[in-house]
């Protein structure tokens, strides 16, 4: 799958969020990678920042949180288009929990581990 169409999944799966949500995010960015990290390199997606739930008054003049999507290791697990469109959906709202202060235990028992 090509990274243009990747990228069109990914907007697709945002598309998806509900706008109560989305509205709520603060000072993100999502990203598309080809590769994930090489100490972790079946690693689906990532959240780096200060999640929601953590920022005090002391939160200010920082950078964006980013939230990175990895294109080719969602493609090395997929048998098909519809399997990455469902994995991108996964990843996609799993790392934005992250922004929201979700751990992966509570995501994993929500059924979006």
């Amino acid at each position: 799958m090509s990274r243009e169409r990747f990228e069109e999944l990914v907007g697709e799966a945002l598309d998806e969020v509900p706008e109560e949500l989305l509205g709520l995010m603060s000072n993100v960015v999502i990203l598309v990678e080809d590769e994930s990290p090489p100490d972790d390199p079946e690693l689906l997606g990532l959240y780096e920042g200060h999640a929601l739930t953590t920022r005090g008054w002391d939160y200010a003049g920082v950078l964006p949180d980013r939230i990175t999507i990895y294109r080719n290791p969602i493609l090395r697990i997929c048998d098909s288009e519809e399997d990455v469109v469902d994995e991108v959906a996964v990843t996609v709202v799993h790392e934005i929990a992250h922004h929201f202060g979700i751990d992966d235990e509570r995501l994993h028992a929500l059924g979006w581990g």
